[in-house]
């Protein structure tokens, strides 16, 4: 008799799973369906009339799973706002998402139009549209959906709708306050985000921030990142004649403003990539309990190296994640002249390089940009943030013209929070794998103004996939992948935060 009962429980467990999976994989054809339609609405930041239009399809859709939605005007454009019905018995937790998405340019994509999502199946080294009635039969996890913001970062806010739903079928309570804030200009820096948080201060305040952005470490395993680098940028310019001048007259006589300036960006950094202003690296330190963090990332040198093609990366620290602890200097594009088939005998009259600073929070990006301003005075050029006159040319020998943009802060959400103890745990006991824990990403989410103004901790989990070309043509969402983010919200949203 117990081994019946034992038999029975067991069948009984089994059927309960295969419910529970039928259910997962229906909810994930209708995100495909429901991300179709949002796509199919273009959202590049630059135009108005696109973002009013993503937020009218927010707001239809955010209502309909009972939450309250507000639009809330901003220097720039609006943020979407949304949250459910709130106890103050509850802790709050925010979410941060954006829906806006990179230009595109149709002609580099390999279908009609990027807003118009298609389904793909490998072949070969290759990927084959299919028709989406493939999807009737069975779903395939490791087909794709490939259209502009599928994973940057529309798939993730529908994910988040549609996770919302499961709990609603289940009737699963969600033991907290849930608040969520949609960026509509995070592709071109958030630039009015910091006095929006400033004005909306008490709207938005909660006990911690959720960032569901960017993709899962390369192995694919569960992630949560702990913090990531700021951004700042720089264009230098250095001045030869007022006119190009032919190369055989004035070669030797007129200054090269192109030598010049490598001159100057050589200067910068020694042979192995570390910078050598002074005072660059300071107030960094790393302890062996970080130290042990970093390494325990399953990151492979070698495939790394591989896939840039490169012999030995650089030098700032001595593996990967380490390198990441570690403000950048680096030379995102260089212009003086022509060259190729357009090239010209010529003594250039001007050279610009485009310079960015990937930020830690040791370091501020003001303060950096003062280091680098004081290197160039120093190797003995007049520095400007205008073009020089002619006056000007015919006073200082060495002239550098130099404009900056504004600085968005990096953040760190120190790694023994008990929320972020919380996230690892929930994802370690849903997978069953373990969690890949990242002090501080490379890229620049615009959350420190979330963090600063409202003074809590912040964490990014990550739902796409890792080789989803964001920013780039061909942009792509791994099926699998909605299935894990709606298991990853589903987890989130019913389980009781260690907040008060």
């Amino acid at each position: 008799m117990k081994k019946i009962f034992l038999i029975a429980l067991l069948a009984t467990g089994l059927s309960i799973q295969a419910q529970e999976k039928s259910q997962l994989k229906s909810q994930v054809r209708h995100t495909i369906d429901e991300l179709r339609e949002f796509i199919r609405i273009p959202n590049d930041a630059l135009d108005h009339a696109d973002i009013n239009r993503n937020i009218t399809w927010l707001t239809n859709k955010f209502n309909e799973r009972g939450f309250n939605t507000s639009v809330l005007p901003t220097a720039g454009e609006s943020l979407f706002f949304a949250a459910l019905p709130m106890e103050d018995s509850k802790p709050t937790v925010l979410f941060y998402m954006h829906f806006d998405g990179q230009a595109v340019d149709p002609s580099k994509w390999e279908q009609k139009s990027p807003y118009e999502v298609v389904l793909k199946a490998r072949s070969g080294e290759e990927w084959k549209q299919i028709p989406f009635d493939s999807l009737a039969a069975d779903i395939n996890y490791d087909w794709r959906l490939f259209g502009r913001s599928v994973s940057d970062d529309k798939g993730p806010i529908v994910m988040f709708l549609n996770a919302i739903d499961l709990l609603r079928k289940n009737k699963q309570p969600i033991p907290f306050n849930v608040k969520v804030i949609l960026d509509s200009e995070e592709e071109k820096g958030s630039k009015p985000l910091p006095e929006a948080v400033k004005q909306y201060r008490e709207l938005l305040a909660a006990d911690v921030l959720v960032i569901n952005d960017g993709p899962v470490h390369p192995s694919g395993l569960p992630t949560v990142v702990y913090g990531c680098r700021g951004i700042t940028t720089m264009s230098i310019t250095t001045y030869g004649p007022v006119k190009p001048q032919h190369s055989g007259h004035y070669g030797n006589y007129a200054p090269n403003p192109g030598l010049q300036l490598a001159q100057l960006l050589a200067g910068m950094k020694d042979k192995d990539g570390r910078v050598l202003i002074e005072g660059y690296y300071d107030g960094i330190s790393i302890d062996d309990k970080t130290m042990e963090v970093l390494r325990s990332v399953p990151d492979d040198s070698e495939t790394i190296n591989r896939n840039l093609a490169i012999r030995k990366p650089e030098k700032v620290g001595s593996f990967y994640q380490e390198s990441l602890q570690y403000p950048s200097l680096n030379i995102r594009g260089l212009a003086s002249g022509w060259v190729g088939d357009k090239a010209r005998t010529i003594v250039p009259e001007s050279a610009t390089a485009e310079v960015d600073l990937r930020l830690v929070p040791e370091s501020d990006g003001t303060r950096l940009k003062e280091l680098i301003k004081e290197y160039i005075r120093k190797e003995g050029y007049h520095v400007m943030t205008d073009v020089p006159s002619l006056e000007d040319r015919q006073k200082y020998d060495r002239i550098v013209t130099i404009t900056e943009r504004p600085v968005t802060d990096a953040f760190q959400t120190p790694l023994e929070n008990p929320f972020g103890e919380h996230l690892v745990k929930i994802l370690g006991e849903k997978f069953g794998e373990q969690v890949v824990q990242i002090r501080i990403m490379g890229g620049t989410v615009p959350i420190s103004p979330f963090v600063n103004e409202l003074a809590i901790p912040a964490f990014i989990v990550p739902m796409v996939n890792p080789d989803n070309n964001q920013h780039s043509p061909n942009e792509n969402l791994e099926i699998g992948k909605i299935d894990y983010g709606l298991q990853v919200y589903y987890a989130l949203l019913s389980s009781e935060p260690p907040v008060k």
